[in-house]
């Protein structure tokens, strides 16, 4: 039951974080202006993300998606790569854990095959959450740098969003659930009664046990 269980949860923490990276993968929240130095207007909010920008103005939103992909800076190139390949990571791992998880009947009692395929699926959900980590630190590295250069102009600096918060969580939710994967898969021991009632074909010894021995005087 333990090791069910550490699955389990560590599917549901995968599942989650992969969900949570979509909405911040498509979200504008990345990057947000900064009122710095003598700049009085604050009725504008400029948001960037990755795939839109939005402009907030006496309450009301306008977004546009950006004209052309090639057109950007190879850095927001580089983003949205790695948070894509982070995302399809996690959709090949998703049906691999879910196959392999000791709770389900998929391959039927070859326990040691369910394991390995729960394990590469854990490690993929490692590898997604390391590549959807650095996006998100070099997107705020990028802003804090050009937040304190003085030769960057005050309407171009531009603030932590909401999205990069958040994408530090999906890191943490995908990188636990791959962790649980891995230790639910690795534990060591069977269970002494077969899950699915198989007793017979689970205690082959049984059978010669219950045999009488005969006794010769």
């Amino acid at each position: 039951m333990a090791n069910t269980g550490l699955q389990v949860m560590g599917l549901v923490l995968g599942v989650a974080g992969w969900a949570f990276g979509i909405l911040v993968c498509a979200a504008p929240w990345w990057r947000v202006s900064a009122f710095v130095g003598d700049e009085l207007v604050v009725s504008q909010v400029l948001w960037e993300g990755l795939w839109m920008t939005c402009l907030s103005q006496w309450g009301r939103l306008q977004c546009k998606v950006y004209d052309s992909g090639l057109a950007l800076s190879s850095s927001a190139q580089m983003c949205r790569a790695l948070c894509v390949l982070s995302l399809l990571l996690c959709l090949l791992a998703l049906p691999l854990c879910v196959t392999g998880l000791k709770c389900t009947r998929c391959l039927g009692d070859a326990h040691e095959t369910k394991a390995r395929l729960v394990r590469v699926g854990a490690l993929l959900f490692v590898a997604a959450a390391f590549f959807f980590f650095l996006p998100v630190c070099w997107t705020a590295y990028v802003i804090i740098r050009d937040f304190h250069d003085p030769n960057v102009a005050a309407p171009l600096k531009r603030e932590l969003g909401s999205a990069l918060y958040l994408g530090w969580g999906v890191t943490v939710l995908i990188l636990v659930g791959g962790a649980l994967l891995y230790l639910g898969s690795t534990s060591p021991g069977a269970p002494a009664v077969p899950v699915f009632g198989k007793s017979a074909k689970g205690n082959p010894q049984s059978t010669a046990e219950s045999k009488p021995e005969k006794v010769f005087v």
